[in-house]
């Protein structure tokens, strides 16, 4: 781009994402006003231009404490939705990459004695849960915009600490902490969790106090499990999470039209809450009194098709088990292959000050006429160290075993997965946006 035409476009990238923290209304008057236009376009280029310019590259530069790549690295742009795209090495997904850091380090007897968790049953899913910290916060999507740091609406993230615009499997599994393992030095979970980050309407970010994931599927002695087992009612054929899936869930950012996914909903718990499945913020607002959490919940598809890692929609090669005409739960017979699923469970807490008639989904931008909250959704990047997986695979969920805080059913368990490192309420409630760098896409 031309120098002028360069500072134009970075003054309405500014403007716009000023205008979206203060919700879709705002948004939707700064899209409109033609005063955005003028004041970006109107002058010619200047000395202080100039010093805004420089301070807007030296932002470029801060994607996270991953090693940054090179955009040459990049995987090539999948083609149009087709047929789903991206095939993995095996049924098992990419192969394995070994972790570079001692991974019994990160592993503890579980619950201080070795004891092994109690049967699951009369569920019949196998689960395994643990408790994430708040990780960063950041305008980086690897998934739906990779490479392209800065582009995409504010996220919160979780797990791998190195997550930004750059980040596949081979990085992850190489860098990072993990805010699901309260940071230390042995993260057995790399993977990388994120959601559109939650704003309060003033300006600034709401953290969340954690986030609850709650891995489950039956296990392999099932005959549920296996479409060859003779069980007329099978629900397909279960495989363990593949190595480096990746797929987005929920609302679809990049097609606001399309079918939601993944059963999103609200939810309010603690002092003076009434609990319940709401469908947006607003509808939660009255049952979650100052002191109250609200939770945000939603549910990872289950059913893969068996070769594919990723799709050109990030969705295709991935689905849910339904009903349908037949009666019984089962995948479809391009998804036929069963995965672990996941729950997340996100809490915030209102503190006194706090306006959840304010509270807004960073993406609601992209539904302006819906609800705030509606545009609840998830990202997931599979990252696990592949003994690890193993491990609470056996021992949780094929075991049918009730693991929580990271047990991993064989009588270990990783080490700071019951709670943050800062307790159950973060101390960090509120963090300013214009704290947080707007890093710019590098061709602009």
């Amino acid at each position: 781009m031309f120098v002028h035409q360069r500072r134009i476009v970075r003054c309405v990238w500014r403007n716009l994402r000023i205008a979206s923290s203060y919700g879709p209304k705002m948004m939707r008057r700064t899209i409109l006003g033609v005063s955005l236009l003028l004041a970006c376009g109107s002058n010619a280029p200047n000395s202080s231009d100039a010093g805004n310019d420089a301070s807007l590259d030296a932002g470029m530069d801060d994607v996270g404490d991953a090693t940054v790549i090179d955009a040459q690295s990049c995987p090539p742009p999948l083609p149009p939705v087709t047929a789903a795209t991206g095939p993995s090495d095996t049924i098992s997904g990419f192969t394995p990459i070994p972790s570079n850091f001692d991974v019994d380090a990160g592993l503890q007897a579980a619950w201080g004695t070795g004891a092994i968790p109690v049967s699951a049953a009369p569920d019949v899913v196998g689960a395994f849960r643990f408790i994430c910290g708040a990780g960063h916060l950041g305008y980086d999507d690897p998934i739906v915009y990779p490479c392209k740091p800065g582009i995409s609406h504010l996220h919160q993230f979780y797990g791998n600490t190195s997550t930004n615009a750059y980040s596949t499997f081979d990085t992850l599994r190489a860098n990072g902490k993990s805010t699901c393992a309260n940071g230390t030095d042995s993260p057995a979970n790399r993977s990388a969790y994120w959601t559109p980050a939650m704003l309060d309407g003033k300006g600034n970010v709401v953290q969340p106090d954690y986030e609850a994931v709650y891995y489950k599927r039956r296990p392999l002695s099932d005959p549920k499990c296996s479409l060859t087992s003779g069980d007329p009612k099978a629900e397909g054929n279960c495989v363990p999470i593949p190595s480096g899936i990746q797929f987005t869930f929920g609302f679809d950012p990049t097609n606001a039209n399309a079918p939601k996914t993944g059963a999103g909903s609200w939810n309010c718990d603690g002092k003076g809450a009434t609990q319940g499945a709401y469908p947006d913020i607003p509808s939660a607002k009255p049952f979650c009194p100052v002191g109250a959490q609200l939770l945000a919940e939603l549910n990872a598809p289950s059913c893969w098709d068996g070769k594919n890692i990723d799709a050109s929609d990030h969705r295709s090669h991935v689905a849910y088990p339904s009903y349908g005409s037949w009666g019984y739960l089962k995948c479809d017979a391009q998804h036929p292959f069963v995965i672990p699923t996941f729950h997340l469970a996100i809490a915030y807490t209102v503190a006194p000050g706090d306006d959840l008639s304010l509270w807004t989904l960073s993406s609601d931008m992209l539904a302006p006429n819906q609800p705030h909250g509606y545009t609840l959704h998830g990202d997931y990047k599979e990252a696990w160290d592949d003994s690890v997986k193993t491990m609470w695979t056996q021992g949780c969920v094929d075991n049918l075993l009730n693991c929580s805080g990271g047990d991993l059913g064989n009588g270990r368990q990783i080490i700071g997965a019951q709670q943050p490192a800062y307790g159950w309420v973060n101390p960090n409630h509120l963090v300013p946006l214009s704290s947080i760098p707007q890093t710019m896409p590098p061709d602009m």
